[in-house]
């Protein structure tokens, strides 16, 4: 059977809305896909506002003074750090109550 006609969109929304709708599948033969790559790619960033004790603030500044890097960036690297460790922490702790339940999957 032949996908069906992805339809024109005059917007971003229209588009979004539409695939939340609708399965890809029947639009577009998926085992015709390629990998892409992107390399000038640039993960998206959005501005927040974060309020820190000036003390703690300092004290960041001082860290990242230390390591030639932009305090803003040290931030990022150091929630990086601790997202990947509070998620591997607790997959580690799903799986030990699995293989305590006696299950091995």
């Amino acid at each position: 059977m032949a996908p069906k006609r992805v339809p024109t969109f005059s917007s971003e929304a229209e588009e979004q809305s539409f695939w939340v709708k609708n399965d890809s599948t029947e639009y577009i033969d998926w085992r015709k896909g390629r990998v892409g790559i992107f390399p000038e790619l640039k993960p998206s960033t959005k501005t927040i506002s974060l309020r820190l004790p000036q003390s703690l603030l300092a004290a960041l500044k001082i860290l990242a003074n230390r390591q030639d890097v932009p305090y803003q960036s040290l931030m990022k690297m150091f929630l990086s750090e601790r997202i990947k460790e509070e998620i591997s922490e607790r997959d580690n702790k799903r799986v030990v109550r699995t293989v305590k339940r006696g299950r091995t999957h």
